[in-house]
């Protein structure tokens, strides 16, 4: 695990495309209107199709387990907010604070943010994270 200290910070980006939604509704059964049925969704307050929640938060979990704290990370906790919808083709970026360290094992407490091209706020909330080595049994 890499040595993470409070307030060190990691993001990742990503597009969300409609394919990504196509495959998303595959894996999980998701076919809300709101993703698939453009004049559904336009007669909502968000006037266009939406990507699952799933594939927002999603981010990060690669954000976890590939950046900070890195390989071998699993969410033990999550308590996430999703505050503005993310739309077919939205760049978003996942960013990781550290919060807190345990003194004595490889658990750390992160907060989240996710914001679209725009600057705007879509998800925030905060993680207990827990980091595995190959020599723990």
């Amino acid at each position: 695990m890499m040595e993470l200290k409070v307030g060190q910070k990691a993001s990742r980006e990503n597009t969300l495309t409609y394919d990504f939604v196509k495959t998303y509704a595959e894996i999980t059964g998701d076919y809300n209107p709101l993703h698939f049925d453009e004049s559904f969704a336009a007669k909502t307050k968000f006037k266009a199709l939406v990507v699952q929640g799933g594939l927002t938060s999603g981010l990060l979990n690669a954000l976890v387990a590939m950046d900070m704290p890195g390989p071998g990370t699993v969410f033990m906790s999550q308590d996430l907010k999703f505050i503005a919808p993310v739309f077919v083709g939205d760049t978003i970026t996942a960013e990781a604070e550290v919060l807190e360290v345990h003194a004595t094992k490889p658990v750390t407490k992160l907060k989240m943010t996710i914001k679209r091209q725009t600057s705007e706020i879509v998800l925030e909330g905060e993680c207990w994270c827990y980091t595995f080595s190959p020599e723990e049994q």
